[in-house]
């Protein structure tokens, strides 16, 4: 399953993200972490000391070469510089599975079983000539190549805000958590996110963070309804984590929540036709309104309306 964590800045996705896999793992459930926020601070978060932080290669960095990769010998696909973020896979493109062993996992550092990837910090030499989309890219491409199974796990802390709903890249998930503190901003930033993604056929779930109490409960729930998944509460377990220190258990009401974000991922069923449909037409619209003129192709002729993604069983 392909999952997201989303809100605004300051809203802690990147703790609840980073709990959420910790949860997985613990379980020994396969799962790769995507740190796709433009601050890279999932590795920290996972528990990685931040010289060891630095040191996981950046997605963005490599996006030739896990281009050319990705493309194998589809034939529709004239050269990797072709491609671009949406490049739909088709017959001769390279799949990817989770735990592969590929270019692009392999740019993966171990952490405790978890595999982190990262889409690599916006430095100096960006200022001024590119956006964040094109780090970004990079997992846009491996969710469109991803063939994950039952049990599988891909968890995405993407960056904050409405960035997310720049590219398709929010349509390439089985469930995005919304991470919303109950506050109006954090309750804005619903409202938002969901005027976006309502009519692409998007799930989207709320959590809420730094609760402290029935009151904030009650004023999450007047302003998100049902959609209010679970929340998590002030708790002696992340400040730990977060101060480099372990030892310390989560709360039981912190883990029952994990537990609900848990269920309600095992309880989305994927659609692969639904999947390859939205990713086509996000790449015919990427095609018309720039990327044509930007590669001097036409990228349409990229799709493969024969192909189908092989559809993993349980193992």
């Amino acid at each position: 399953m392909k999952v997201a964590f989303v809100g605004k800045g300051g809203s802690g996705k990147t703790t609840l993200s980073s709990l959420f896999v910790r949860h997985l793992a613990a379980r020994g459930l396969p799962v790769v972490a995507i740190d796709a926020d433009i601050n890279q601070h999932m590795g920290v978060a996972l528990g990685l000391d931040e010289a060891r932080a630095a040191e996981v290669p950046a997605m963005g960095d490599r996006l030739p070469e896990i281009k050319e990769w990705l493309r194998g010998d589809n034939p529709r696909i004239s050269s990797a510089a072709a491609m671009v973020k949406t490049t739909p896979p088709g017959a001769g493109s390279r799949l990817l599975r989770v735990g592969g062993d590929d270019p692009v996992h392999a740019l993966g550092y171990d952490v405790d079983g978890i595999t982190l990837l990262a889409t690599g910090p916006f430095n100096d030499d960006d200022l001024g000539v590119a956006c964040y989309h094109s780090k970004t890219g990079a997992v846009e491409l491996y969710l469109n190549h991803l063939v994950d199974g039952p049990g599988e796990y891909v968890v995405v802390d993407m960056t904050a805000g409405a960035d997310t709903f720049a590219s398709g890249l929010f349509t390439r998930f089985d469930l995005m958590f919304l991470v919303a503190e109950p506050t109006r901003k954090g309750v804005g930033v619903y409202r938002q996110y969901t005027d976006y993604a309502r009519d692409y056929d998007v799930a989207i779930t709320v959590v809420g963070n730094k609760v402290q109490g029935d009151g904030d409960v009650a004023y999450l729930r007047e302003h998100v309804g049902d959609d209010l998944l679970t929340w998590l509460g002030q708790s002696a377990a992340v400040r730990a984590l977060e101060q480099g220190r372990g030892g310390v258990p989560l709360e039981p009401a912190n883990e029952a929540a994990l537990d609900r974000m848990l269920a309600a991922v095992d309880a989305r069923e994927r659609d692969w036709d639904r999947f390859r449909r939205q990713g086509v037409e996000f790449h015919v619209k990427n095609a018309r309104s720039w990327a044509n003129r930007a590669v001097g192709e036409d990228l349409e002729a990229q799709v493969d309306h024969g192909f189908r993604f092989p559809v993993p069983v349980a193992g």
